[in-house]
């Protein structure tokens, strides 16, 4: 258009004749039509991506979802994360920086979207599910990569009758629905649900402290707040729907189909063999549990945000130490085997592939250690691990092709 009105000025300057007012004429009416023809295609532009925002059941998981058009948020503000605090400051600091933050953390509170919670699980788990998994993401949808993807993939090559269910904001999203249609399109059950936090701490220990947080007054810790809330909404889920939670740092070797109440040891003492530390990584508890209720309790009254595990596996164990013992809580310690037979510490190796003969014995020796009936998942220990390419003929390489449906991009998790 700027060109146009360039060579238009430049004609302007020679002698004007009848041809030429009949040319500017004619000139006049063709861009008076486009213009006219470019204002409506923008119209029709934003009215359509409008309507595809608003409308969104292309991207809801069941007839009665519609992902609203308020809870979508931009790339920009999608990788924002309020939940973690700034460094180097002092804790009165850090509580007047998290009053600032709590209007925009939509996590703690009940929208439009969140109070559909417990009906779009209810409706979800009418599929009917042979057993129901949860896995919890607090991060943007965009951060789910395919490492974290092995672990749903994993599952439904153990379970393709199992119905998993995502408990996150960002997964229940355009975004998300895109990570998860490879399953989708295979007609594998799995949901991604924003979750409710008022509503999954009503009538439990842990709503105190939901309201202590929601006031500002409570000290978040300088860890993120996000893993304590992964920690708390892991507890509530399990309470108050049963069934099996895990880490998205998992491959999962087979159903836990036959497992209730059941928690796992990381590690033994190798004298007695009793266990030394817990994990909350995998739990399987049936609806109801009330050693849950002691869990929660323990969360709420000694909450400590400045210590990494301090409200996850380290609260587990110290529930159980206090009350001497699972006696009388219908409850189940598995040993290492069961959940983490790769210890964290040498977990790296396991995804080199191997150089020589010897190491390549290893690697086979390693597989058939694995294929125990006793070992039901191996944890990747990603905060370890997540910047270590998965090598080709390594373990967890073979692991993985021996236990996806999918099996996209092993070599480059």
């Amino acid at each position: 258009m700027t060109q146009t009105i360039f060579e238009y000025k430049l004609k302007s300057r020679n002698p004007k004749t009848p041809h030429f007012y009949a040319t500017i004429f004619v000139g006049v009416l063709i861009f008076t039509f486009v213009e006219s023809m470019y204002s409506n295609s923008k119209i029709h532009y934003f009215n359509l991506k409008s309507h595809v925002t608003d409308t969104a059941p292309q991207f809801g998981y069941s007839e009665n979802n519609v992902v609203m058009a308020e809870e979508q948020k931009s790339e920009e503000a999608e990788n924002y994360d309020p939940l973690i605090p700034p460094d180097n400051v002092s804790r009165d600091e850090r509580i007047e920086w998290f009053r600032r933050q709590l209007p925009e953390i939509e996590v703690l509170k009940s929208t439009t979207l969140s109070q559909q919670f417990h009906s779009r699980v209810f409706n979800f788990l009418n599929k009917g599910c042979s057993v129901l998994h949860h896995i919890i993401w607090m991060s943007p949808a965009r951060s789910f990569g395919k490492r974290e993807f092995l672990t749903l993939d994993s599952f439904f090559k153990a379970n393709p009758d199992g119905c998993l269910l995502i408990v996150s904001r960002s997964m229940d999203s355009p975004c998300g629905y895109a990570i998860l249609k490879p399953l989708l399109d295979r007609g594998f059950k799995i949901q991604a649900v924003t979750p409710d936090l008022p509503f999954l701490v009503k009538d439990t220990p842990a709503k105190p402290w939901l309201e202590q947080i929601n006031s500002g007054t409570k000290d978040p810790g300088y860890v993120p707040l996000s893993n304590n809330l992964s920690n708390l909404i892991r507890l509530t889920i399990l309470y108050k729907y049963g069934g099996v939670y895990m880490d998205t740092d998992i491959i999962v070797l087979r159903d836990f189909s036959n497992l209730r109440n059941t928690i796992g040891a990381q590690s033994l003492d190798p004298v007695t063999r009793h266990w030394v530390i817990l994990n909350n990584g995998v739990m399987i508890f049936d609806i109801n549990h009330p050693i849950l209720l002691e869990f929660m309790q323990e969360f709420a009254t000694t909450f400590n945000g400045n210590k990494w595990g301090y409200n996850g596996p380290q609260l587990v164990q110290r529930v159980i130490e206090r009350m001497g013992g699972i006696e009388g809580f219908n409850l189940t310690i598995l040993p290492p085997r069961a959940f983490y037979p790769v210890d964290r510490v040498r977990a790296w190796r396991f995804l080199k592939k191997p150089q020589d003969e010897s190491e390549s014995r290893w690697v086979e020796n390693q597989l058939n250690d694995l294929s125990g009936r006793e070992i039901y998942s191996v944890h990747l220990w990603n905060k370890r691990t997540k910047d270590l390419e998965i090598e080709e003929g390594s373990v967890v390489a073979k692991l993985i092709s021996n236990h996806c449906v999918v099996c996209d991009g092993i070599m480059k998790a």
